[in-house]
This record gives C-alpha cells, sequence and structure tokens, in this order.
C-alpha cells in the first residue's frame, strides 16, 4: 500500500521532532490504539536519548 503524507503533516512531524520514515514505519507496524469517532490510531515508542528544546528525552 501507498502512503501519502501530505506537506502540512510533514511540516507538524518536523516541529514535533520526527520525519516522514518515522510516520511510515509507524502506520505499517505500530500498535493500535482507540481515537476519536470510533476509528483506530497507531503509536510506537522509540527511544531518543536525545535533548530537544533544552530537555533531554529517553
Amino acid at each position: 500500500m501507498k502512503i501519502q503524507i501530505d506537506a502540512h503533516t510533514l511540516e507538524r512531524a518536523d516541529e514535533r521532532g520526527t520525519n516522514e520514515n518515522e510516520i511510515i514505519d509507524v502506520v505499517n507496524s505500530g500498535s493500535p490504539v482507540p481515537a476519536k469517532y470510533g476509528k483506530l490510531g497507531k503509536c510506537k515508542v522509540y527511544h531518543f536519548k536525545l535533548q530537544r528544546n533544552g530537555k533531554y528525552y529517553e
């Protein structure tokens, strides 16, 4: 399946410290979680181990 990500989503991803490759990885292999309106989202925890905006994140 081809995953298309719009430009606005990629801008917001960059603001949040992620990228297109991680988004695609989550869509393909993330765990399902309940979302609004009876839909399902996906989540996945990555080990970051870097500082971002003055705060260290595991």
